[in-house]
């Protein structure tokens, strides 16, 4: 909450206190951010999101019937059958096309005139990566002709095909008697940044495995392709380690129930892939460790008082061996189960506190000539976790605080800004100094405010820096947060839906799609698609939806 903006709410707390009216101003700021953008009228472009690059509909209408429409492999296609990726992906999206339609029982009629019996789907590329997980660098292009009788997907890869089988979706209508239509359509596509990630926080409150498979396919809707699995910190373990098991039989909030078995893991790391979305994890040290030390003995740092042992610990102990052979163990690990190239290493909001307290601790220092710089003695511990992880041959992604406190990394790091008051700066700094950068400062979803805030994270403009056109090509996405202090399984998704869709259109669509009044119209409509899907997302505004959620 912003400070201008305490002193009002404060004062309209005592005036409803005292039974007097809240002030003017208050109330006409809440009334405004409540409002939706524009009038409500029908959008040129549908329900489409997010918008892609280039789109061509035609007024020239024709039908759809569940009983004759087939998508199949194209016949030029690289992928057939055993792309088990693509057939999974063609029986879901026949499902979403017409789980709801009212003409299933409709005999197939004899003439073809009027209607699309096939989507034809082709992998134009020798390889098509069926069987591969995506990278950072993956190919989500595609083209997507829609005609009478045979609509046409091609795609150079499977990445693509998958975004374009959500487009061809969300093309499809329904007229006023309910049977299913779509538009004669000529679209090319593809995404502005390669970087389109979400955050989930299973430390501050555990997330069961559905919870996840639903945001999975939230995120398919909205074409995100990263699942930043922020995993375990101070609160709680909940990553069961084949190695150290005693990490989350210890540190997680019930070891039983509470907890991700490398089945589930690799549950979740399918889930996603088979939607083409990048499984990140983040093991965030030397801070956020609480947790570790319940079931690892002499990880953290023993905190003194009065040159006496408090009881308390601080941040991992940098200064013993034991803790490089435990993060050597547990790394290699997590690389295997893992299966992504990168692994987030977190490093911020380290509290040098307990460090400055303990006399051992001190004694490395002068002996290191580190003399009281405590952030020397964090670029010491970050650069051997950073060796680590590039021995088992993972790159790593790192919050700005290493990059801000000098730490020496690697040119391939990827360096995440976060803190919002001057993120442009920041955005500068960083790339600047040459490194890959994903900005997620202006998108923290667990901040919550009355209205339509989904509008500012719309319009958020991530290379709107100072800087070189050299050093924007370095920002290669952003990342929606939310933070699980105040999340659980039973709000999740209404918390992260649709807020969360502003920022994929903005990281997907072209930098010039900014109409606030025909993203407010669309969106509209893809709420309702989703809430249509199973994804509890929130109401913008006032209104409804054909389909209401039941919490089924």
């Amino acid at each position: 909450m912003s400070a201008s903006r305490m002193p009002l709410l404060m004062l309209c707390a005592l005036c409803l206190r005292a039974g007097l009216a809240a002030p003017p101003e208050l109330v006409e700021e809440r009334r405004q951010e409540a409002a939706p953008p524009l009038p409500l009228e029908p959008s040129v472009f549908g329900t489409l999101w997010p918008l892609p690059q280039s789109v061509h509909l035609s007024p020239v209408v024709y039908h759809l019937s569940p009983a004759a429409f087939q998508i199949v492999h194209g016949p030029q296609s690289s992928a057939g059958p055993l792309c088990v990726m693509l057939q999974d992906a063609f029986r879901r999206y026949y499902e979403y096309i017409f789980a709801y339609s009212k003409w299933d029982e409709v005999p197939v009629e004899s003439s073809s005139e009027g209607q699309v019996l096939q989507l034809q789907v082709t992998i134009t590329d020798s390889n098509p990566e069926c069987g591969q997980y995506p990278r950072v660098t993956s190919d989500e292009s595609y083209q997507l002709i829609v005609n009478e009788n045979i609509a046409m997907l091609n795609a150079n890869k499977v990445w693509g095909a998958l975004r374009g089988l959500e487009t061809f979706s969300q093309l499809v209508t329904e007229d006023q008697f309910g049977a299913l239509q779509i538009n004669q359509s000529e679209i090319k596509d593809y995404p502005r940044f390669a970087h389109r990630g979400i955050l989930i926080d299973t430390s501050r409150h555990y997330l069961p495995l559905r919870t996840i498979f639903l945001t999975l396919d939230a995120m398919s809707f909205n074409k995100f392709n990263v699942l930043h699995w922020h995993i375990v910190d101070d609160q709680s373990f909940p990553y069961q380690s084949v190695t150290f098991p005693e990490l989350s039989d210890m540190g997680s909030y019930q070891p039983y129930t509470h907890v991700y078995t490398p089945v589930d893991v690799r549950l979740v790391v399918e889930y996603a892939r088979f939607r083409g979305i990048r499984v990140v994890p983040e093991f965030d040290t030397p801070g956020h460790t609480d947790s570790w030390g319940k079931g690892q003995k002499d990880l953290l740092t023993p905190c003194y008082k009065d040159n006496m042992p408090s009881g308390t610990y601080g941040p991992v102990n940098p200064i013993l061996n034991t803790t490089y052979d435990f993060m050597i163990k547990l790394f290699k690990e997590i690389s295997i189960v893992f299966p992504d190239e990168y692994i987030h290493l977190g490093g911020d909001e380290v509290d040098f506190s307990c460090w400055k307290s303990n006399p051992d601790i001190k004694k490395f220092m002068t002996e290191h000539s580190f003399g009281t710089d405590y952030s020397k003695l964090e670029s010491f511990y970050i650069q051997k976790i950073l060796g680590i992880v590039s021995s088992v041959k993972k790159g790593y992604m790192i919050w700005q605080e290493v990059f801000d406190n000098g730490v020496k990394i690697a040119q391939d790091t990827i360096v995440e800004v976060w803190k919002g008051s001057n993120c442009n700066e920041e955005l500068h700094n960083v790339t600047a100094a040459g490194y890959t950068t994903i900005l997620a400062a202006p998108w923290y979803l667990d901040i919550i405010s009355y209205g339509q805030d989904w509008q500012r994270y719309y319009k958020v403009e991530p290379l709107s820096f100072n800087g070189t056109e050299q050093q924007k090509q370095l920002v290669i996405g952003g990342e929606a947060c939310l933070w699980g202090e105040f999340v659980d399984a039973t709000n999740l998704t209404p918390r992260l839906w649709p807020r969360a869709s502003a920022v994929g259109e903005r990281l997907w669509s072209s930098k010039d799609v900014t109409q606030l009044g025909d993203a407010y119209n669309r969106l509209i409509g893809h709420r309702c698609r989703m809430v249509r899907r199973g994804i509890a997302a929130e109401p913008l505004y006032v209104g409804s939806c054909d389909h209401e959620y039941d919490g089924n």
